[in-house]
């Protein structure tokens, strides 16, 4: 990269020399041009206006005018005299350029190629009184010959200026990448790299970065570690009871009592893997930014989850009732299932006999409002901010005895953060526990 930046500028500075060299000798010949043109017009009117053209026409020429060329030319283009050219061998010139500007306007002026003296050659001619015309000529290098002239002095000068480019390049280059080169050396500790301002939003964003895979390599680690963790309960128990039948250390009574506490085991077994699995695909749809969606009656998904549940809260000794009405938004219906499913889920298991369920469904102007509320064990202040977190439980005993894999409220923050939507939760300790979830409409 830095080879590349040096480069860059030394290509840079070389164009951008070789362009003003360019462009400077333009403007200079500019110049030049105009300044001869104005110093002919000078001497044409003062030897006009001093009558000076009639001791040249007699052959009384100012040796101090050598270097300008003076011709006087009838109306007619017959040439009467010139300073620097014997007249019996010149043309017409009534067909120049300047000749029929100063006979038309006054004055006339051009620059050319002279066919007399075959160099360019400025030429400002004048109309006198006697109506003839008087002309002032002076011959100049070309522009090619001035670049040729000049070019050894600006050879020099731009091979000078392009050692000081490529110096200045290679500081310029190096002040650049150093906060990167130590950015990369020392991630850990970046804040503390000194950089210019320009370069403070990357240096923020490769923080932000740096830390979120920090972040995402320590939860993939603790996952994994309590995955394993969490499988290794039930793998043990059916190991255990398993071996103990395979053995014949059972009577009839304790193998049956053994097999139920293997089918339990291996039910909490499968439904873990079935947890882990779906949210996995959660953090891969998430990263994808991509499921499908469809206009979905939240209240009519409410509805088919308090009836499939019913059995559940039965079984639990807990009422669970549903109110709201209609209400329809934009959204994926497998998802929004799970979200109504596990929260439900949770507020029976971890009530008390004899509680409630309340789940309320409603349209709130562009917004749909769920709430799951119970009057259950509850949930104390030091635990709330942790609940969404995976494999985290409250009660661990009471969560593996009825069933709780720690992952189901992950999974109902995954799938609200992938609707765009707000979640709440509120709770007392033995009071109960409250979670609103407000989704948008249209996504």
């Amino acid at each position: 990269m830095k080879k590349k930046i040096n480069l860059q500028f030394m290509i840079i500075s070389a164009v951008g020399i070789l362009l003003t060299f360019c462009l400077s000798t333009v403007i200079f010949y500019e110049l030049f041009k105009r300044e001869i043109m104005d110093e002919l017009e000078t001497y044409a009117h003062v030897i006009k206006n001093t009558e000076g053209y009639q001791n040249i026409s007699k052959g009384m020429y100012d040796p101090n005018m050598d270097y300008l060329r003076v011709t006087i030319i009838e109306k007619n283009g017959k040439v009467l005299y010139d300073s620097h050219a014997n007249i019996k061998e010149m043309e017409n010139h009534i067909d120049r350029q300047e000749i029929k500007q100063a006979l038309k306007y006054g004055t006339g002026k051009i620059i050319r190629n002279s066919d007399t003296v075959e160099k360019n050659t400025f030429y400002y001619a004048i109309l006198l009184e006697n109506g003839s015309v008087l002309r002032i000529a002076k011959e100049v290098r070309s522009i090619w010959s001035i670049f040729m002239k000049v070019i050894p002095i600006m050879a020099f000068i731009i091979f000078i200026l392009f050692v000081m480019h490529i110096i200045l390049s290679n500081f310029l280059a190096k002040s650049i990448i150093y906060p990167i080169e130590q950015m990369s050396k020392n991630m850990d500790h970046i804040e503390n790299i000194t950089t210019y301002k320009e370069l403070m939003p990357f240096i923020h964003t490769i923080r932000e970065q740096h830390e979120n895979i920090l972040k995402s390599s320590k939860m993939r680690q603790e996952f994994t570690a309590n995955v394993s963790h969490e499988l290794k309960t039930p793998l043990t128990a059916i190991s255990g009871y398993s071996e103990l039948i395979e053995n014949k250390m059972t009577n009839e009574e304790e193998t049956i009592r053994f097999a139920g506490e293997i089918h339990k085991s291996a039910n909490r077994l499968l439904t873990l893997i079935n947890d882990i699995i779906r949210l996995s695909q959660l953090d891969m749809s998430e990263s994808e930014q991509e499921f499908a969606c469809e206009v979905i009656d939240l209240y009519q998904i409410a509805e088919d989850c308090v009836n499939m549940l019913q059995i559940s809260a039965e079984k639990h000794d807990v009422f669970i009732t549903l109110h709201g009405n209609n209400a329809y938004l934009e959204g994926n219906k497998e998802m929004l299932e799970e979200v109504v499913y596990n929260l439900c889920d949770n507020a029976i298991r971890y009530n008390n006999r004899g509680g409630k369920v309340n789940v309320i469904v409603k349209p709130i102007k562009e917004k749909i409002y769920l709430c799951v509320e119970d009057n259950g064990i509850g949930i104390s202040k030091e635990h709330q901010e942790h609940i969404f977190e995976r494999f985290y439980r409250v009660d661990k005993s009471r969560s593996k005895s009825t069933g709780g894999t720690g992952l189901g409220l992950a999974i109902v923050k995954h799938i609200v953060q992938q609707h765009k939507a707000n979640i709440e939760l509120k709770s007392e300790k033995g009071e109960g526990t409250k979670i609103e979830i407000e989704f948008l409409k249209n996504l």
